[in-house]
């Protein structure tokens, strides 16, 4: 069965964007290409032991088992030794990239605590979105009784588009809520 999102993308989406950039190419239309999610912890310079829940939070979050990233330079100031792990992050690809998506807009972001929606602000330029998540506590599958502290995520969506004009029209069709004005 393929995702819900996948599906909508090709029947609808897709002609909808061509027809509203004015694109004749079909490969030139703007489609997902990746969703990156990353949480970094900064407390596991003191304790290695805190990456662990937040490795299973990221897995049960993904569907996928996330990979522990390590420190690239020492830094005394922060005291990190190079090689200490420092966060957690997975790469969503293909169907369970559409599904990440589509929990993300129609299950997490609505039970977000005085949700306004997200900014539109956020492109990096290259048509690539990063949403910043203060919890983990907005997806259904994280328990709330394990939970001992909350962690924020970067979600960054890698896209085709060329610019944010097109990165902005496929999030905004999938059902983004971007924030009134902003």
């Amino acid at each position: 069965m393929a995702a819900r999102f996948k599906e909508k993308y090709v029947s609808e989406i897709r002609p909808a964007i061509a027809k509203e950039l004015g694109i004749e190419n079909a490969m030139a239309i703007p489609r997902l290409e990746k969703i990156v999610i990353n949480m970094g912890l900064g407390e596991a310079t003191q304790n290695v032991k805190i990456i662990d829940p937040l490795v299973a939070d990221l897995g049960a979050i993904s569907g996928q088992k996330p990979v522990t990233t390590k420190a690239k330079k020492s830094i005394a100031a922060f005291k990190v030794r190079e090689g200490m792990p420092i966060g957690a992050m997975v790469t969503l690809r293909g169907d369970k990239m559409y599904e990440f998506l589509d929990r993300l807009i129609t299950v997490a972001l609505p039970r977000v605590r005085d949700f306004r929606g997200v900014s539109s602000k956020s492109f990096d330029g290259r048509g690539n979105y990063t949403l910043g998540l203060r919890d983990q506590l907005i997806f259904a599958e994280i328990d709330y009784a394990k939970v001992d502290k909350m962690k924020g995520m970067n979600v960054t969506i890698v896209t085709t588009a060329v610019d944010d004009n097109g990165a902005r029209a496929l999030l905004k069709h999938f059902g983004m809520p971007f924030r009134a004005g902003a």
